[in-house]
């Protein structure tokens, strides 16, 4: 019997995250929780059924929860619901992709997800609640800190340090073994 797991936000990414959770088989989504106006509206085939006044209600019935609120400007928003959501108890387990490809040598840290066609290599070593889009590849001893989004198709090569509550574009690629501290636009050559 599978898990059950409240998602955090109803937008374009939760669409996504919804995608790599019915992949892996491994929990019922029993619905999402975005802000009060949107209570009712259904995301695929699941409703919003609370916002976020109704987090220690849900916990009672459900203690696992996945943030599907998405990162491109700021992190601020998905750092605020992860120290919520661990206030109240709730477990944020690690999502991968049952089409990613994650060292058995890598470490993955909780409310992370990782999407589809991405690949971690072996002693990657990623942080607590981040994105690794789609097609994103993470390079063999590359570390990601905490709250960071690695876009889709970009490339952090082996060795590179990305610090906590980085945002890394699409197909941007770092040169290896430097630190990336900062945003960093689609498209970029990080040296």
């Amino acid at each position: 019997m599978n898990e059950k797991i409240i998602l955090i936000g109803g937008g374009g990414h939760c669409r996504s995250v919804i995608d790599v959770i019915e992949q892996t088989n491994k929990y019922d989504i029993i619905g999402i929780v975005d802000i009060k106006e949107n209570i009712g509206i259904k995301v695929f085939d699941y409703e919003i059924i609370g916002c976020d006044d109704d987090l220690e209600t849900i916990f009672q019935t459900c203690k696992n929860a996945i943030i599907t609120v998405g990162q491109i400007k700021t992190n601020d928003l998905r750092v605020k619901i992860y120290n919520k959501l661990k206030g109240i108890g709730f477990c944020l387990p690690i999502i991968i992709s049952p089409l990613a490809y994650v060292s058995k040598h890598s470490q993955i840290a909780e409310g992370t997800i990782i999407m589809h066609h991405a690949l971690i290599n072996a002693n990657a070593k990623i942080g607590k609640n981040c994105i690794i889009n789609t097609k994103a590849l993470i390079e063999h001893d590359a570390s990601i800190g905490d709250n960071c989004h690695i876009s889709t198709a970009s490339v952090i090569n082996g060795g590179v340090e990305v610090k906590e509550n980085t945002f890394v574009g699409s197909n941007a690629t770092s040169k290896e073994y430097i630190k990336i501290c900062e945003f960093v636009k689609a498209g970029s050559l990080v040296k």
